[in-house]
């Protein structure tokens, strides 16, 4: 590996950045009765006109909220990997998100860091943030979102390493118990070399502080 690695980075890389439509959404009618009754047990009444068509709207919504269960991993790829004599660092930074923790069904949202040395092969730049997304549409916690992408690139590319590094700041605690709003969750996954060796470490975090020079 050279001795001074260069650097491919990129920020918010896909603008208006959509999902695949799964074949098989979430049946609309279970939705639409779940909501009403959850209305209907709160005190409010679902056939007032504000509210009247809010159980189709939620449904509509948990389609596209969840539709990360639907998407083929595979088809997701669609063979978007590229042979290439390359062992610098690659960073796809500032990747924007949202899920929904399973715990209470909250949002929670931020950014994703991704880094990888590759091994003969580099991925198209927009399958990064579609690996993102297919892990961000599902109920999560972010512990096991941050090493499930990590592992997804680690099987598929196999790159020499792999580091992903997420931010969120978590509904859940913001908006009831703790009520903490300026809190924000830091996880981490190192594969390989990222693993191994502390100073690729410490310049991958450098990148996406804005404290290296490329």
């Amino acid at each position: 590996m050279n001795s001074k690695r260069n650097l491919a980075a990129v920020s918010n890389p896909v603008e208006g950045f959509g999902l695949p439509k799964g074949s098989d959404p979430t049946p609309q009618k279970n939705i639409e009765s779940a909501v009403s009754e959850i209305l209907k047990s709160i005190g409010e009444d679902p056939t007032r006109e504000g509210l009247r068509k809010t159980p189709n709207r939620v449904a509509q919504m948990y389609n596209e909220i969840t539709a990360g269960y639907q998407i083929d991993p595979v088809e997701l790829l669609n063979g978007a990997m590229f042979e290439i004599d390359c062992d610098d660092m690659v960073l796809v930074k500032d990747i924007e998100y949202y899920s929904m923790c399973e715990h209470h069904m909250l949002p929670f949202f931020g950014k994703v860091h991704v880094g990888y040395i590759p091994d003969g092969k580099v991925i198209g730049l927009s399958k990064i943030p579609r690996i993102v997304e297919m892990y961000a549409c599902r109920l999560q916690v972010q512990e096991r979102m941050t090493n499930e992408i990590a592992q997804f690139i680690g099987d598929n590319l196999r790159p020499k390493g792999v580091a992903v590094i997420v931010e969120g700041q978590h509904l859940c605690a913001m908006m009831r118990g703790v009520k903490k709003s300026e809190a924000n969750m830091l996880t981490r996954a190192f594969l390989g070399q990222f693993k191994e060796d502390a100073s690729l470490r410490s310049e991958f975090i450098a990148h996406i502080n804005g404290r290296s020079r490329t």
